[in-house]
């Protein structure tokens, strides 16, 4: 009997980590410079609340530095010019860029358009779990 509860709970955990990592296959990628004002200015107004914010939870900010492209383990589709860049990624694969900042009025809209050229999540394999608590 504990073979099985023990099997089972490596199961779920299991599918658990499986879906968790499907979700975090998209990241945001922030090529920056250290002197960019722009940067600064990004990180001051957006910055703070990006990993807390819904596009955050969706695209991980992964911030790297512009001198450094070629190490960023990812196909870009052109290189980086400008900084600061935000390019998304999903699967190590560019799916589009935002070039510059132009103030946070603007940064969201910029990157829901982006995130919307991302591939619908796959749907979780077989029945919903249903909980048999009772509540008191």
């Amino acid at each position: 009997m504990a073979r099985k509860l023990t099997l089972g709970v490596l199961m779920l955990l299991t599918s658990f980590l499986a879906n968790a990592a499907g979700a975090w296959a998209a990241e945001l990628l922030m090529f920056d410079d250290p002197n960019c004002v722009w940067c600064r200015r990004w990180t001051a107004e957006i910055g703070p609340g990006y990993s807390r914010s819904p596009e955050g939870q969706q695209a991980p900010l992964r911030r790297i530095q512009i001198r450094d492209q070629s190490k960023a383990g990812v196909a870009l589709a052109r290189p980086i010019n400008a900084t600061p860049t935000f390019v998304l990624v999903e699967d190590g694969q560019e799916v589009g860029r935002i070039a510059g900042y132009a103030g946070k009025d603007f940064f969201y809209p910029m990157l829901e358009e982006l995130l919307r050229k991302l591939p619908e999540p796959a749907p979780l394999p077989g029945p919903p779990l249903r909980s048999t608590m009772r509540l008191p």
